[in-house]
């Protein structure tokens, strides 16, 4: 294993020294970065073009400059090297300073939607395998595709007009009328309608149950101002909670095994006592108090499976700490939620919440709820946008893994041993199904820090691809090439962990010198 990774490593770095050269010779035969100042009648000019020339050593030919800036991009990869030098851009600025701030504004950008796309894209996937070529699979497939065809500008202008602009007019005065109730009653009794493996009656009743609930949802939210003044409350986060742990026992371990489910609705009721008690606490909330909190409820829910123990305690453990997990996010969402009224009446949010550019309210004044509130109302838009063009592929590609997985002759045999279709579908065939899209996981994400370059214009964020767009259109190398070292050196180590993934889910591989 150590040789492979060392074998791995070191071909990653002879590509990366090609690939880089070649770029650093591309991007300085694109153009002339003195062309602004020929062009200029400004009287000191040749002062001005001679700083240029000094500042990135023009009179030195691209071949030798390159190996100029090898050396001080060396002291960035080389453990107790030199101090990390990867020049200046044509503004004099430090391209470290420009890629940090970059790096920290694509990070908060793609980080929600890559995960999202990933979760719900594969559990799609999944549930249209199991349901092949039902109403249910022809829908996912047919907006899977939809999406996947859409151009990310037009997407993302869309959302923009309705998602912002229409919904921020929806709040002066959110009123729900009757004919909107129904439309939305509608859309959901379809959905429901699809569920449904087969006969028309049931489909019918689900369609039916799905068009009552979605219209006295809307009623609900209607006359209780919700819009304005959100929130779950106790009942509304207790009823989540115990939603949350028969769904995680059901995926799990089954609701056969009692101890597990017992272990989860005892995480939900010492859950609720903390609801109660911590409400003071959060007050002073930071982001590491919110990551102890968070740690320690998992590690409660794991303390009360271990202690509820059955014939299988791991599964009680998994259940119990999964439902903790779930039932921490849903109270961390509520306390945001009791923030919004305070939020969407600060001056600087005029009551219009939903935000089109940038990532944050300048000058915005508050504690860290509604520092976290300005954070999500400025990324709710471009994260809706990427995971939707992201979701379509990662979708195809799990059903397609299942389904060929569900084929295999050891899935037969497992269903031939008497084994429950849970722990067939959960146990066998789930884990393998994922070894194809380990590299597809891999290689988006190293892909996505380099930067969502539409995205970014789109919604005005100065990450990781704008400012490799601007640096190219400047000729400016030193910023293309600190993108590219960036982008190589994470697209390289990604499918390195993809290799090594593989390894892990299948037992089969086996990674040799």
């Amino acid at each position: 294993m150590v040789t492979y990774i060392v074998r791995r490593l070191v071909t990653a770095v002879l590509i990366l020294l090609a690939a880089s050269f070649l770029v650093y010779l591309l991007t300085a035969a694109s153009g002339d970065p003195l062309q602004q100042y020929r062009q200029s009648s400004l009287p000191n000019k040749e002062q001005l073009i001679q700083q240029r020339i000094q500042l990135l050593n023009l009179n030195t030919p691209a071949p030798l400059r390159y190996f100029d800036w090898l050396g001080g991009a060396a002291g960035c990869l080389i453990p107790f090297a030199a101090e990390c030098d990867l020049g200046k851009s044509i503004q004099g600025i430090e391209v470290t300073t420009l890629l940090a701030r970059a790096m920290g504004q694509t990070i908060q950008l793609v980080t929600a939607a890559t995960i999202l796309a990933i979760i719900i894209g594969i559990a799609l996937g999944i549930i249209t395998a199991l349901r092949q070529y039902s109403g249910l699979d022809y829908g996912v497939t047919f907006m899977a595709f939809l999406f996947f065809s859409l151009p990310i500008f037009w997407v993302a202008v869309l959302l923009k007009e309705y998602g912002a602009i229409g919904f921020n007019n929806f709040l002066n005065q959110p009123n729900i009328g009757l004919s909107a109730m129904g439309i939305i009653g509608l859309v959901a009794g379809f959905i429901c309608y699809l569920v449904p493996k087969s006969g028309v009656k049931r489909k019918l009743i689900a369609a039916a149950i799905g068009f009552v609930a979605a219209v006295a949802l809307c009623w609900y939210l209607d006359i209780s101002g919700w819009f304005l003044t959100p929130g779950f409350g106790a009942i509304g986060v207790a009823l989540m909670g115990v939603a949350a742990a028969y769904l995680v026992t059901v995926l799990t371990a089954g609701l056969r095994n009692r101890k597990a489910l017992y272990s989860a609705l005892i995480t939900v009721g010492l859950g609720m006592i903390a609801y109660f008690a911590i409400q003071p606490l959060l007050d002073l909330a930071t982001i590491l108090m919110i990551i102890i909190l968070g740690v320690g409820a998992v590690l409660v829910g794991v303390a009360v499976g271990y202690l509820m123990g059955g014939f299988d305690r791991r599964q009680s453990m998994n259940a119990a700490g999964l439902t903790a997990f779930l039932m921490g996010f849903v109270i961390l969402l509520d306390r945001y939620m009791q923030e919004w009224p305070e939020y969407f009446n600060n001056s600087r949010i005029g009551g219009r919440p939903i935000a089109t550019i940038g990532s944050s309210t300048p000058n915005l004044e508050g504690n860290f709820w509604i520092a976290g509130l300005d954070i999500f109302t400025h990324l709710l838009l471009p994260t809706i946008a990427l995971m939707l063009i992201s979701l379509a592929s990662y979708s195809r590609y799990s059903r397609a893994s299942m389904l060929e997985i569900m084929n295999q002759d050891y899935i037969r045999t497992a269903r031939a041993k008497g084994l429950t279709e849970r722990t067939v579908v959960m146990r066998h065939a789930f884990r393998n199904a994922l070894i194809p899209l380990a590299t597809l996981v891999a290689f988006d994400i190293g892909a996505l820090i380099g930067g969502a370059i539409i995205t970014e214009a789109v919604f005005a964020f100065s990450g990781m691809g704008q400012l490799f767009v601007d640096a190219l259109n400047a000729v400016d190398p030193n910023p293309v090439m600190g993108v590219f070292l960036i982008t190589g050196i994470l697209a390289m180590t990604f499918n390195l962990v993809a290799d090594l993934i593989y390894s892990v889910l299948d037992p089969r591989v086996r990674v040799k010198a």
